[in-house]
């Protein structure tokens, strides 16, 4: 059974910093694309960074110059550093491996407010 799970989520005031992680279980990792996502309250879900099996990676032009997306393929962990952070970044971040099918993971809240 494919797994994705994030963590790393939480409350930080604007212009701070949070790691999210993505821990990937049930299926092979390193071959596939990882992306992560976010949904605010009533908004659609938008796709906020994109990494390759290949490391080549692509941002939404929100977070660019602050986000930054990696992955260990041994560990089978993603990853989004996410700096200076603001208000209007506040969302549930998701991240969801490409497989023939896509899996998500269950998400996990990110607010950032003072």
């Amino acid at each position: 059974q494919v797994r994705l799970v994030e963590s790393g989520g939480g409350l930080v005031q604007p212009g701070g910093s949070l790691r999210l992680s993505c821990a990937v279980s049930g299926t092979s990792f390193s071959t596939y694309t990882m992306d992560w996502y976010r949904q605010a309250p009533g908004k659609q879900r938008e796709l906020v960074a994109i990494i390759t099996s290949g490391g080549i990676t692509n941002y939404a032009d929100s977070v660019k110059g602050r986000f930054t997306i990696s992955r260990d393929n041994v560990k089978k962990m993603g990853y989004l550093q996410m700096n200076s952070l603001k208000p209007e970044d506040t969302a549930v971040y998701y991240c969801k491996l490409n497989t023939v099918l896509p899996f998500w993971g269950q998400g996990t809240q990110v607010t950032v407010s003072s």
